[in-house]
């Protein structure tokens, strides 16, 4: 016997009685981002890496650890680990910015990171997300942090808390990496691997640590009080005001958390998480914020930009489970060619019917169809020959036969 080949560790099927929670996600997806302006975008699963090295940032664990790359033709190619880069790519290369904006985009589909699979995050998993370009007032970041808790209230999901912070423009926010780094060099030789590495590249990122021994640290006084300073500059700091009043009009309820830096070097002033208390420790189920400076990066013009993403199998984990959908009708007969006729008949008029390919006994057709549909149709020598059909209703087992060309179910 050949040896079975299984699914690689950190991938996952999905099956058919798993697919209707998908359908779901994608389902209010579509119409919650419709309603809101926003155009669906599919960019390619891989990218030169170039792109992301640039993108996301060269000083991030996605860059550094977590990139499925190859090598194809003496050129450097990449799956993709998250979605923004691409889209801004497309957004520059398609001229998009010649559109009035504010130019709304949304998608959805898989991403690649190889990193230690747990509940919830696996090495290939899928995200949903949105971008909006040409906007720089807070409005827009209100918009999509709006958008994103109605998504997800859509789902069924109340037990919610939206976290917020700004991370300055890079003015300011050289300053406050300079005060960082001062008040933890006494704390160097305590601090992980990783923070110790982020130091000098990306002290912010310090902040993001998830490692007991740095979050105990942070919460040092003194570093806190480094930490809970206002270091923006006036400028930020309205944008920051404006935006919390915008939610406080909007009757969204939010926690200002100043440890919160995202994991992705490209975000500038507005930051945000959306966490369920339904998760444990990795409770975030959406992550965005601004990235005002990533189009120019990437060899566009100076464009504002804000967007966010979530991450699909978290969000599937939240969802009741759902009942599989049965079929309108199944028809159950010993003459397989009526069958299939009369199985097309009523896909044309929009049923899902199906019939037995196999041609078994009555009585085994008969225990299909209690299982997977609503009624049995019943289409015997009498029935063909008559061009009606039997229609048994399968949940009150009440039977009646009616002209075939009459039957409504």
């Amino acid at each position: 016997m050949a040896k079975i080949i299984k699914v690689l560790k950190g991938t996952k099927d999905i099956l058919p009685q798993e697919a209707e929670k998908w359908h779901k996600l994608e389902k209010n997806a579509l119409e919650i981002f419709t309603k809101y302006g926003y155009k669906e975008i599919r960019t390619p699963i891989f990218e030169v890496t170039e792109l992301f090295a640039r993108g996301v940032g060269d000083t991030t664990d996605i860059v550094n650890k977590e990139m499925y790359t190859f090598e194809k033709s003496e050129r450097s190619l990449t799956l993709r680990p998250e979605n923004t880069a691409g889209v801004v790519r497309s957004f520059i290369e398609n001229g998009m910015a010649r559109l009035s904006a504010p130019i709304k985009l949304w998608y959805k589909g898989p991403m690649f990171r190889y990193e230690r699979p747990q509940a919830g995050r696996q090495r290939q998993f899928h995200q949903v997300g949105v971008e909006m370009f040409g906007i720089k007032e807070p409005s827009a970041d209100a918009e999509v942090i709006v958008m994103a808790a109605e998504y997800l209230k859509s789902l069924g999901l109340n037990d919610l808390e939206v976290e917020i912070n700004s991370l300055g423009c890079p003015t300011c926010r050289e300053e406050y990496k300079k005060r960082i780094k001062e008040v933890l060099k006494p704390e160097f030789e305590n601090l992980c691997e990783d923070c110790q590495n982020r130091y000098e590249k990306n002290p912010l990122r310090l902040l993001d640590c998830k490692v007991e021994t740095c979050k105990e640290i942070f919460a040092k006084p003194e570093i806190q009080k480094v930490i809970q300073s206002d270091f923006i500059c006036e400028e930020c700091a309205q944008h920051y005001t404006t935006l919390k009043s915008y939610l406080d009009k909007l009757n969204v309820k939010y926690v200002e958390n100043k440890l919160l830096v995202r994991g992705l070097d490209y975000y500038n002033r507005t930051v945000f998480e959306i966490k369920s208390n339904n998760l444990g420790s990795q409770n975030a189920v959406c992550g965005g914020g601004r990235y005002d400076s990533l189009v120019r990066n990437l060899g566009g013009d100076d464009t504002p930009a804000v967007g966010w993403a979530m991450g699909m199998e978290r969000l599937n984990s939240l969802l009741p489970e759902t009942e599989v959908q049965k079929l309108d009708a199944y028809i159950v007969s010993n003459s397989p060619a009526d069958a299939f006729a009369f199985a097309q008949e009523l896909r044309a008029k929009g049923y899902n019917v199906e019939f037995d390919l196999a041609n078994k006994k009555f009585t085994k057709q008969l225990e299909k169809a209690s299982k997977c549909a609503k009624y049995a149709l019943i289409l015997g020598e009498d029935e063909i020959k008559s061009e009606t059909v039997s229609v048994k209703n399968l949940e009150t087992s009440e039977q009646v036969t009616i002209n075939r060309n009459e039957i409504e179910l």
